[in-house]
């Protein structure tokens, strides 16, 4: 039987809210599911796996889903963007900050101890182990990440027409201090995935990070107690 969901402008499957005893069926398949190809990735995980763990019969999630992939696009493409959704720090503030070094250091201090939650990097590395297969997934986290440095291109702009920043692009800014920072530290995490940074190590990397976006676009110098203390701990 052919499933009936709805697809969005990507073609992944949007699910319904589980109003009806049919949509509660289908949200613990969508549970299952998600441990499973958490678990299994997309091609160790298996349908009559995700069947046992929900509770329900393999020719019940087909005629919900349609198909395995369908399945997979579906769940893992609503857990990627319900993970994300009011996730983390607000950057708002940052342009009307009265120390912009500060700021920046605590704002992404906070979002790097977010995306390294254990959850969001083992959803991070699935997409990744996934993205050629379905590039839509790809696609869903480009734009996920596109809305979450929105505030600090305002920001950014803001602070460029003032002339407390020279920032000719703010967006590529943006792109450059992720790196730097969050980027850094995610690189790290998902390819090493038992590493853990202590609180040290990431304080140092993010505001070392922060100083040398400073001194690119406002001429900011790093003070040298600052560089004394990187040497001594280096």
């Amino acid at each position: 039987m052919a499933d009936d969901t709805d697809t969005d402008e990507l073609g992944i499957p949007v699910l319904a809210k589980p109003l009806s005893a049919s949509g509660r069926k289908r949200a613990s398949i969508t549970e299952a599911a998600i441990a499973e190809f958490v678990q299994r990735g997309y091609t160790g995980a298996s349908v009559d796996s995700i069947a046992t763990r929900a509770g329900v019969s393999k020719p019940t999630i087909y005629s919900h889903f349609g198909n395995k992939q369908r399945l997979f696009l579906a769940v893992i493409g609503g857990y990627l963007r319900d993970s994300y959704t009011d996730l983390g720090p607000r950057a708002d503030g940052i342009a009307d900050a009265p120390d912009l070094r500060t700021a920046l250091v605590d704002f992404l201090g906070a979002w790097v101890e977010v995306v390294l939650r254990e959850d969001i990097m083992t959803l991070r590395r699935l997409v990744i182990g996934e993205v050629e297969r379905f590039p839509q997934l790809g696609e869903v986290w480009a734009r996920i990440n596109i809305v979450h440095d929105d505030a600090l291109v305002r920001a950014f702009t803001a602070l460029d027409q003032r002339g407390t920043l020279q920032v000719p692009d703010p967006r590529a800014a943006v792109r450059q201090l992720i790196a730097m920072t969050i980027g850094a530290a995610q690189l790290i995490r998902t390819f090493r995935p038992a590493y853990r940074f202590d609180d040290g190590e990431l304080d140092a990397l993010v505001t070392s990070g922060v100083d040398v976006f400073l001194s690119a676009y406002a001429g900011f110098v790093v003070p040298a107690a600052v560089v004394s203390r990187r040497r001594r701990a280096g």
